[in-house]
């Protein structure tokens, strides 16, 4: 007869047997933690990555958040203060190991290491801005040189006579930035189409009637972005037009013709829609704009990372780019474009 004390300790080494040979179930596991969730169920996490803080990304951002809902994914927006920041942010997505990211480069020909990296670790797409030589799967967004001449045919229809114009514009290491500034240039000169051409900032350009004084930049940086239109109009007192290709410039340049009295009688020329630049077309004191839809953008990123990261066939076309034509707003569609704006920042 064995001794009570040895059977118990046969139990014991039993039972630990039993429980201690299960598979360890720790959330912060390599398998995983700093990985895409496996298919049990969880949400698959897609990111947005702007270019910088400006109300045009808060447009984006809705539909970012629209489209999460609708298609039952995690979705987060990230706004950049400058390309570090930019290039900080995308590791730290690598390294949480989202399903997608989709991202407006600031200076993609900088950038191509970290787009790459991403690249190979997770599904990456360009939204607003591309980087063509990166390892991006697909853009989109418009065609920024063709938008750019839309610009500048309105900038035709203001100055029928032609006349002297500065180029206001945030910075021009972007590629849509210098497609959409050379479009404006070579439609106003009424150039041949070359997406390729390039004139540099501080040249004077003369043409069809027209004086283009240079291009001035600002890096995102409001004050410095009013200072430029300050400085403009008190050099340049024959001036006839301004044109300001960010988001954030024309509200800039409003301010600046009001202070010095000139509001309505230099010409300008808008891109984007923010609510200050809508408010001038209404009033008189803004000519036109070219809008984009960063609403779609945001949305159309989401709902398509979404479909990558399923691995659902067919979701990124032959040419790698999904258009997303611009308009031109005017004084007599202004107020229905507005008003089907503020309705989709509402909805959802």
């Amino acid at each position: 007869m064995s001794h009570p004390l040895r059977r118990f300790g046969i139990l014991a080494v039993a039972v630990l047997c039993i429980t201690g040979c299960q598979p360890e179930k720790n959330p912060a596991s390599p398998a995983s933690a700093g990985s895409p969730p496996a298919a049990t169920g969880k949400k698959k996490r897609v990111a947005f990555v702007s270019n910088g803080v400006a109300a045009f990304w808060t447009i984006a951002e809705t539909g970012v958040k629209h489209a999460g809902e609708k298609f039952g994914l995690d979705v987060s927006v990230h706004m950049p203060a400058g390309i570090e920041d930019q290039k900080t942010m995308v590791e730290d997505l690598i390294t949480r190991g989202v399903d997608g990211i989709a991202i407006s480069p600031i200076d993609p020909s900088n950038q191509t290491e970290i787009l790459n990296k991403a690249a190979a670790r997770t599904k990456l797409i360009t939204h607003d801005s591309d980087a063509p030589d990166s390892n991006r799967m697909l853009y989109i967004g418009m065609d920024n040189y063709t938008a750019g001449r839309m610009c500048g045919q309105l900038v035709k229809e203001a100055l029928p006579k032609g006349g002297k114009l500065m180029i206001f514009i945030g910075r021009l290491e972007q590629d849509n930035a210098r497609r959409r500034r050379q479009g404006v240039i070579d439609e106003v000169l009424g150039r041949s189409v070359d997406p390729k051409r390039y004139d540099p900032p501080d040249q004077v350009l003369t043409g069809n009637g027209f004086t283009i004084l240079g291009t001035l930049t600002d890096q995102f940086d409001r004050a410095k972005g009013k200072a430029n239109a300050e400085d403009t109009l008190a050099r340049h007192t024959d001036l006839a037009a301004m044109v300001g290709l960010f988001g954030y410039n024309p509200p800039l340049l409003i301010e600046a013709l009001d202070r010095a009295g000139k509001l309505g009688k230099v010409k300008l020329i808008a891109f984007d829609e923010a609510d200050e630049t809508l408010d001038g077309i209404q009033k008189g004191v803004v000519y036109g704009t070219v809008v984009q839809n960063p609403y779609l953008y945001g949305y159309r990123s989401v709902e398509l990372l979404g479909e990558l990261a399923k691995g659902t066939p067919g979701v990124v076309p032959e040419s790698k780019f999904i258009d997303i034509p611009a308009r031109q707003i005017r004084k007599d569609n202004v107020d229905e474009f507005w008003s089907d704006l503020k309705a989709k920042l509402k909805k959802g």
